[in-house]
């Protein structure tokens, strides 16, 4: 891997999925998905592995030709652009504006962009589509893999669920295609293209893809109706299909001249840049890392379509690895011929288990354990020893939270409200811990009755910090309180229960603060 996509893979990683909230980039929230009927749904064949690695296959045969073109991919992407209508329509000047004055969506999308960028484009060409749909992905997702919608749409070209059933994009809790960018490409496109023959024109088929084809077409229907144009420009539409093509022509603008807006787009080298692997078995990622000379967390995220700490036990197996790390990889699986890909611990087999149960405490299949354990049936017998995958949770190793406080993890009955959000409130858990200790998918629903493992922090630290009492003084308001600690004004309604900004003076209002001298700060009169 160059050194240049490993520290840009790092700086992507360290920025999370939170950046694209503070980016404002559009997770779709709106009734799009694909429609019911079965004269409006597209007629596609379902993409499979083998349909991803002869793309790429047929990427490397034009590579050489490709490169002579351009060293930098975002040029060979101007070259590519086809859209010419409305170029300068006023709605797009907004986000012109925006874009121009918030340039870190553009810089941090660029650097996810950089691993998956070159597939993506030259699918793109070899269907013969415009360039610019290579920019969608900022306008859907912000090139983050592991954005998911209140809605549940997923992925870099944010697939609702059911839209990503009817393409085949299957999701389990070891691996959700719409969050593989490789595979969720090819049916993103193949959909753009469905939608493209029904309309014929890209801004609608765009905003059918944003906003589903059925709406569209009835919006088309009305102003036909009334004797109006059918454009795009011309229908009447909500909020966020109106902006939908204005974002995506206003990422033209600026990425066509990116001097004249003053805005910085980093090159990305015009060469692919990962290669596929089969290993034919399921393959733990710390495993593969080590073998490959790789971080583990750069091999993860470059597979965001994979949930776990290993592939797919009996689903999806592929792997994408820098072209560079490949020979050194192949050269390390020929050695360890059958060897299986699983890291794993010892487990001592106690009364009452049984290989179903084993498997399941241990996240993963009994398959996997009969292969691992040489086993021909599922017999097992107190005191027996059986190998366990050890990137695998493991049951011995009780969850640690809130600074190691010793404290083991209990049991959590969900109650009907409630969600993770409002568990995290109660045990000082993050929600990401609560996920993790829990093996909840990002799409996962808690219903009332469920058992979740929980670990409660230190009853005087909650999940913001050390907490404090506040005696209210005459004259405090929650902005005066707020400014003087250092904290916003929703948290301190969210920790005393607050539905408003009344308070009296004498009461006592509970804090979490940051310092570890906490009572002393409560007390200033700073």
């Amino acid at each position: 891997m160059t050194p240049r996509l490993r520290t840009r893979l790092t700086t992507a990683l360290i920025l999370g999925l939170t950046a694209i909230f503070a980016s404002a980039c559009s997770l779709h929230d709106s009734e799009r998905t694909l429609d019911t009927s079965a004269a409006d749904r597209p007629i596609v064949e379902p993409r499979t592995t083998e349909d991803v690695q002869a793309a790429m296959e047929r990427q490397q045969r034009d590579a050489a030709q490709r490169a002579a073109e351009t060293d930098d991919l975002w040029e060979r992407a101007r070259l590519g652009f086809g859209f010419n209508d409305a170029l300068d329509h006023e709605r797009v000047d907004r986000y012109i504006r925006h874009y121009r004055d918030h340039p870190r969506i553009i810089e941090y999308s660029t650097r996810r962009a950089e691993p998956f960028a070159y597939f993506i484009l030259s699918e793109i060409e070899a269907r013969d589509m415009p360039a610019e749909l290579l920019l969608l992905p900022i306008v859907e997702s912000g090139f983050v893999a592991q954005a998911t919608s209140r809605s549940r749409a997923a992925g870099i070209w944010q697939f609702m669920p059911a839209t990503g059933d009817y393409f085949d994009l299957s999701r389990d809790h070891w691996y959700d295609g719409r969050r593989d960018v490789y595979k969720s490409t090819l049916a993103a496109l193949d959909y753009l293209q469905a939608l493209h023959r029904r309309f014929d024109d890209w801004y609608l088929a765009l905003a059918a893809y944003n906003y589903g084809q059925g709406n569209i077409q009835r919006a088309i229907d009305r102003n036909a109706a009334r004797g109006e144009p059918t454009d795009y420009w011309s229908l009447d539409l909500p909020s966020e299909p109106t902006a939908y093509i204005p974002r995506l022509l206003a990422l033209r603008h600026l990425f066509l001249d990116p001097d004249a807006h003053n805005i910085a787009i980093a090159p990305i080298a015009n060469e692919p840049a990962l290669e596929m692997i089969e290993p034919g078995q399921q393959a733990d990622f710390s495993l593969i890392a080590e073998l490959a000379d790789l971080d583990t967390e750069t091999l993860k995220q470059l597979n965001p379509g994979y949930h776990r700490h290993a592939t797919h036990p009996g689903g999806a197996q592929h792997l994408f690895v820098p072209r560079e790390a490949l020979p050194t990889l192949e050269a390390a699986l020929e050695t360890r011929n059958d060897e299986p890909l699983l890291r794993f611990r010892e487990y001592t087999v106690r009364s009452g288990d049984n290989l179903g149960q084993i498997a399941q405490r241990a996240g993963t299949r009994v398959a996997v354990l009969r292969d691992m354990n040489n086993l021909d049936d599922d017999m097992i017998r107190a005191g027996q020893t059986l190998r366990l995958p050890a990137s695998a949770p493991s049951e011995e190793a009780p969850l640690q939270v809130a600074g190691d406080n010793g404290q083991l993890a209990e049991d959590y009955q969900v109650q009907a409200g409630d969600s993770l959000w409002h568990i995290s409130q109660r045990t000082g858990m993050s929600i990401g811990a609560l996920r993790a200790a829990n093996d909840l998918d990002p799409d996962a629903i808690l219903r009332p009755g469920d058992t979740l493992k929980v670990v409660r922090a230190d009853p005087d630290r909650g999940p913001d910090g050390q907490r404090v009492e506040y005696e209210v003084r005459p004259g405090d308001s929650l902005s005066t309180i707020a400014r003087r600690h250092q904290v916003s004004i929703g948290d301190l309604r969210r920790w005393n229960g607050l539905n408003g900004d009344g308070i009296r003076a004498g009461e006592t209002l509970t804090l979490y603060l940051a310092s570890a001298d906490g009572e002393a700060i409560a007390q200033s009169d700073a």
